[in-house]
């Protein structure tokens, strides 16, 4: 399958509207003390609704003081990281030497069996912990950096982990697949995209059948390159919506300690740029209620579908 490139700049999709369903969420805030630094500027111009942490760094507890200022701008959600820096806890199967495995080893060990749920599922708890230690309230939503919340074994020890933490107040959980036809209409990063949804399939299923609210619909797969324009993309990443859509972006500020971490570091600039050009995208994605003191987003009713 090839990709064909994006031709279509944001003002000329017509489905980029005022009033739309869809969640825009920036991955990655507290990576780096650059990226949470465009990801709250974008925040507080409305550019965004919401943002997922990352809480095994070490700037973590600067980071949940910005976070916890952000409340009335974006939701709030953990970012489920296993594949980066060191864990909170001991984990001796996944991470012998104290540093995480890369993503590709983690995939290959999910599928061959070679993965200790407990040990996920402790290592889940603990970054649950410091989140909620941090910003003083439980998650809004739940995904996972490299999407490894989804991949199999890895998501049934989170599912069966939220399931007894959050008896009340379920979390929405990101699902990150979608429909092939969806995904080839926006004509972006498709071999990428259809490979996430495959290693995805059946989760956004059992989620829901586990009283879990999940999105309905996800996009913002991308290749990541320099010579194609983020507005482009993000102009598809609008098309074939779902009735609860999901946007991921990856914007911020390079910095130094961003090139040592991980390999999306120029391209940050590029979205975090496109997403404050892009006309009236304030209007054409959902926010929260705008209460610093806001309970847990009931996604039932704030996106009902």
């Amino acid at each position: 399958m090839t990709n064909a490139n994006p031709t279509t700049s944001v003002s000329e999709v017509a489905e980029f509207q005022p009033g739309s369903n869809v969640i825009l969420c920036a991955d990655d805030f507290a990576i780096t003390e650059g990226v949470s630094r465009g990801i709250e500027e974008l925040a507080r111009a409305r550019r965004l609704s919401a943002t997922s942490a990352i809480v095994n760094q070490p700037d973590w507890q600067n980071a949940a003081e910005r976070l916890r200022s952000l409340r009335p701008f974006v939701a709030i959600g953990l970012h489920v990281n296993l594949t980066l820096g060191s864990p909170l806890g001991a984990t001796p199967g996944l991470a012998p030497d104290g540093e995480f495995p890369d993503n590709m080893t983690l995939l290959q060990r999910c599928i061959t069996g070679g993965i200790d749920t407990e040990e996920i599922a402790s290592e889940i708890d603990r970054q649950l912990d410091r989140f909620e230690e941090g910003l003083g309230v439980q998650p809004d939503f739940i995904d996972g950096h490299q999407h490894v919340h989804a991949l199999p074994r890895i998501r049934h020890a989170l599912i069966d982990l939220l399931s007894r933490r959050y008896r009340h107040q379920r979390p929405l959980v990101r699902d990150p697949g979608d429909h092939a036809l969806a995904i080839l209409r926006r004509r972006t990063a498709a071999h990428k995209a259809m490979v996430i949804s495959a290693l995805a399939y059946g989760f956004g299923h059992k989620l829901r059948a586990a009283g879990f609210p999940t999105n309905h619909g996800f996009s913002g797969v991308s290749p990541f390159k320099l010579d194609i324009p983020f507005d482009m993309e993000l102009a598809h990443f609008f098309i074939a919506r779902g009735p609860r859509h999901l946007v991921m972006c990856h914007p911020g500020y390079p910095d130094s300690a961003l090139a040592e971490l991980d390999p999306v570091v120029e391209r940050r600039r590029h979205e975090l740029d496109a997403l404050f050009a892009a006309p009236r995208l304030d209007e054409a994605i959902w926010h929260p209620t705008p209460r610093p003191d806001r309970p847990p987003v009931d996604w039932a009713r704030a996106l009902p579908v």
